[in-house]
């Protein structure tokens, strides 16, 4: 048997494993089926490249699918992002990535993650149905994507739940969410759409 010696640190150090983020296209379009119907959202990696390149790797892995949309506010935005899965969930919680300079603004139509503040986007995404141009003071809100085909299908996802069943990452809310997957959501907000599956449009 061979024996290597190495420091002590770096002996540890070998031992961690190291996350390759997947680059994403230039552009891409990524089909989200809803129980609503479908959208298609388009994404721009020279919009908000980190932002791009985390959506990709997210839809590639099946990390949105069987999930809920669990804050639509109407006229102001359609939220998504936590996975029905609560291991898959804790697994990505605190995977952040850096932020992105804002390139497109918040309008109705723009896709941007969601966050806590600087560099603290992971998996929380919105679409704008509104005017929250607001939010581009802040450079974690940068848009990478648009919806460029279904957006009826986003302005009709059930809303009547508003903000309280879930709320935004900033209120505080959410850990019920990430502990009880969608068996919570469905027994305590059984009305709120479905994002059965997104994929790669081919």
């Amino acid at each position: 048997m061979i024996r290597v010696r190495c420091a002590p640190l770096l002996c540890l150090l070998l031992l961690v494993p190291v996350a390759h983020a997947r680059r994403a296209p230039d552009a891409f379009r990524v089909r989200v089926e809803t129980s609503a119907g479908s959208f298609v959202i388009e994404v721009h990696r020279a919009w908000a490249p980190h932002g791009a390149d985390r959506f990709y790797e997210l839809v590639r892995d099946g990390y949105y699918n069987d999930s809920r949309f669990f804050r639509v506010v109407p006229g102001r935005w359609v939220q998504f992002g936590i996975s029905g899965n609560p291991q898959t969930a804790a697994k990505w919680r605190e995977r952040t990535i850096a932020d992105d300079a804002l390139v497109q603004h918040n309008l109705p139509g723009f896709v941007a993650f969601a966050n806590t503040g600087p560099n603290t986007r992971a998996t929380e995404v919105y679409i704008d149905t509104g005017d929250n141009t607001r939010n581009d003071k802040e450079n974690g809100f940068a848009p990478f994507g648009q919806v460029v085909e279904g957006m009826d299908v986003v302005e009709k996802l059930y809303g009547g739940y508003g903000e309280h069943s879930g709320g935004g990452m900033r209120a505080g809310h959410q850990d019920a969410m990430f502990a009880g997957g969608n068996a919570y959501m469905d027994r305590e907000y059984p009305k709120l759409d479905k994002l059965i599956r997104a994929d790669i449009v081919r």
